[in-house]
C-alpha cells in the first residue's frame, strides 16, 4: 500500500483551507441528510426508481503525504466497481476523477453487466476529469473548478433522485454536496473524530470490548516518552510498543518502539529520550523521525502495546449502518499485511477464518451500535488483531475506519458479480443458489518488470490466458487500478473462486502469466 496519511480536517493543516460551515449551511446539510433518509425508503430499494448517483472517489488527505503517494490518481479507479449500478436500468452514473480513464477500462467494466447491454449502460454514464494529476486531493480540484461543478449540477436531473458517494467525508465533500444540493451518503464529518485512534480506544473501552493496554490522546513527543515508560513500567515483559497518529491511513502514521537493551529501573524514561531515533521504526517510507513528531503534534495521538503471539491474524469486519439505522454486518476479511513489522494493508482474503469469523462479526456489530448512538451512517471497517492462544483466540479491536477501505471495493464487485450476500451467523457467502465464492484481493500486485503495460496490453493478456471473470462459471479475475500498471507496474485484482483454494489459484496464475509476458 501506498505512503499515506490522512489529514483530520480538525488538525491545524487541513483549518488553513477547509471551507467553514457556517449555521445556514449546517441547515441545509441537515436537510440533505433528511433527503437521504427519504430517499432509503422509496428510491433505494427500487431496482427501476430514477436516480443519479455522483461518484467522487477522492482520497481527501494530507496533501504532503499524498504528494509521495506513486500514482496516487489511480486510486481514484477502485471505485469503478460502482459502475455496476448501471445494472439498476433507470439508474445514471456521474463518475468524476483527476484525470481521463481510458475508454478500454470502461468498457472492461461495462461488459459484465448482468441482462444490460454496453450500449444502454453508456447512455447513462457520465465520465468527468478536472485534467489535474497533481497531489491535491480530487474533491478540492472540483471545488476549485466551478464551471466542473456547474457541468456535473447539469447533468442531475431534478425530477428523480440523487446522492453522492465517496471514499471519504470531509469539510471539502460536505462543501460539494452543499453547492450540489445533494446528500452524500456517508459519516457527517463532524462525526469523523469518532474514526481517530484515541476515540476509537474509548469507545472500545466503553463497550468492554478488548483493545491493547496502552493510552489515548496523546499530544507530543515527551509525552510519548512518558507512556512508553509507564507501559513498559507496568509489563516488564513487554517487547515492543506501537505509536500511533490519530488519522494514520492504512497503517501508515504508525511507528513501532523496540525496547531491546532497556534498562529496567528509574534510568528507563532517559534511555528512551536517547535512543529513540535508533529504537524506532516508522512505517511510512521516507519519513524521517522528526517529520514523524512534527505531524503526530497536529495530530495527536495514541500509544499501546504490541501484541505478540505465536499464532498473529489481523482479521476486519465491514460493516453499514443505513440512513434509517439498520445495521449490517457485510463482511470479515483476514487482512495480510507487510512492512515493518506487519503494520501496511497489503490484501485480504474473504471471508475471514471460519473459526473466528462469526466473533469478530457479533463484535463489529456492537461496535455498530455504539456508533449508531453517535448517529454515524454510512460504510466502515474495524480492524482487529487476532492471538490464538491454544485452542481459543483473542480479538483486540484495534481501529474503526469511518469511509470505505481497501476491503469495500473487493466486496462491492464480488456482490455485483453474484448478487449474493455474506451471511455472519454462518461466516460464509452464498449466492441466490446457494453456491459459495470466496476471494482473494489486492491493491499492491507490483512488479518493476510489469512498467509499460497499458490498459489494452493487461485486457488483452487477461482474454488469452482465460484470466478475466466468467459469468458462466461465476469465478476468475477482476482487475482495478489498471492505469498504474503502465508508468508504476502495479495493479489491483480481486480472485473469485468456489474454494478458497481457487481463489488464490487464480491469482498465481495472474502472478505466472505476467511474469512470463514480461520476460
Amino acid at each position: 500500500m501506498p505512503d499515506i496519511i490522512q489529514l483530520h480536517p480538525g488538525t491545524a493543516d487541513a483549518q488553513a483551507t477547509a471551507p467553514a460551515l457556517h449555521a445556514k449551511d449546517k441547515e441545509s446539510f441537515d436537510q440533505l441528510k433528511a433527503e437521504l433518509i427519504n430517499q432509503f425508503k422509496t428510491s433505494f430499494p427500487d431496482r427501476l426508481a430514477s436516480k443519479t448517483v455522483v461518484v467522487i472517489p477522492s482520497l481527501t488527505l494530507d496533501h504532503t503525504i499524498l504528494s509521495k503517494v506513486k500514482g496516487h490518481v489511480f486510486y481514484e479507479e477502485r471505485l469503478l466497481c460502482l459502475l455496476m449500478l448501471l445494472r439498476m436500468p433507470r439508474t445514471r452514473v456521474i463518475y468524476v476523477t483527476s484525470v481521463p480513464i481510458d475508454p478500454a477500462i470502461i468498457d472492461y467494466y461495462l461488459h459484465l453487466l448482468p441482462g444490460i447491454t454496453g450500449y444502454h449502460a453508456r447512455q447513462r454514464l457520465t465520465l468527468l476529469s478536472c485534467f489535474d494529476a497533481s497531489s491535491v486531493a480530487l474533491t478540492e480540484k472540483i471545488l476549485q473548478r466551478p464551471r466542473l461543478i456547474q457541468r456535473i449540477r447539469n447533468l442531475i436531473d431534478p425530477h428523480s433522485p440523487a446522492h453522492i458517494t465517496c471514499f471519504n467525508v470531509t469539510e471539502y465533500e460536505q462543501s460539494l454536496a452543499l453547492q450540489l444540493q445533494i446528500p452524500l451518503y456517508g459519516c457527517d464529518p463532524a462525526l469523523n473524530y469518532l474514526g481517530t485512534k484515541s476515540a476509537c480506544r474509548k469507545l472500545f473501552k466503553s463497550l468492554h470490548i478488548l483493545t491493547p493496554d496502552g493510552f489515548e490522546d496523546v499530544k507530543n513527543k515527551e509525552e510519548v516518552i512518558d507512556c512508553l515508560t509507564l507501559l513498559k513500567q507496568q509489563k516488564p515483559d513487554l517487547k515492543k510498543a506501537v505509536i500511533k497518529m490519530n488519522d494514520g491511513f492504512s497503517g501508515e502514521g504508525n511507528a513501532v518502539f523496540s525496547y531491546n537493551g532497556a534498562p529496567d529501573n528509574e534510568h528507563l524514561r532517559s534511555w528512551i529520550s536517547e535512543h529513540m531515533n535508533d529504537q524506532l521504526k516508522i512505517v511510512a517510507a521516507k519519513l524521517s523521525s522528526d517529520l514523524f513528531f512534527k505531524k503526530f503534534e497536529q495530530m495527536e495521538g495514541i500509544v499501546e502495546e504490541f501484541i505478540d503471539a505465536a499464532t498473529i491474524t489481523s482479521p476486519s469486519v465491514q460493516c453499514r449502518i443505513d440512513p434509517l439505522g439498520a445495521i449490517t454486518v457485510l463482511s470479515t476479511h483476514d487482512q495480510m499485511l507487510g512492512g515493518e513489522d506487519n503494520q501496511i494493508f497489503l490484501g485480504a482474503t474473504f471471508p475471514a477464518d471460519k473459526a473466528y469469523a462469526r466473533e469478530i462479526g457479533k463484535l463489529g456489530h456492537l461496535i455498530s451500535e455504539g456508533l449508531k448512538l453517535e448517529g454515524v451512517i454510512g460504510r466502515f471497517g474495524v480492524d482487529f488483531i487476532t492471538a490464538k492462544e491454544g485452542d481459543a483466540y483473542k480479538h483486540y479491536a484495534i481501529e474503526i475506519n469511518l469511509r470505505k477501505g481497501g476491503t469495500t471495493h473487493p466486496y462491492l464487485m464480488l456482490q455485483f458479480l453474484t448478487e449474493g450476500d455474506y451471511d455472519p451467523d454462518k461466516g460464509e457467502y452464498f449466492m441466490p443458489d446457494g453456491k459459495k465464492r470466496y476471494y482473494f484481493a489486492t491493491d499492491n500486485l507490483q512488479r518493476d518488470c510489469y512498467k509499460g503495460l497499458t490498459p489494452h496490453d493487461l485486457i488483452d493478456i487477461a482474454m488469452l490466458n482465460g484470466l478475466h471473470y466468467s459469468n458462466a462459471m461465476e469465478e476468475g479475475v477482476m482487475f482495478h487500478l489498471i492505469s498504474a500498471l503502465s508508468q508504476f507496474g502495479k495493479v489491483g485484482l480481486v480472485s473469485i473462486g468456489s474454494t478458497p483454494e481457487r481463489a488464490v489459484e487464480f491469482y498465481n496464475k495472474v502472478v505466472q502469466v505476467l511474469n512470463d509476458e514480461c520476460e
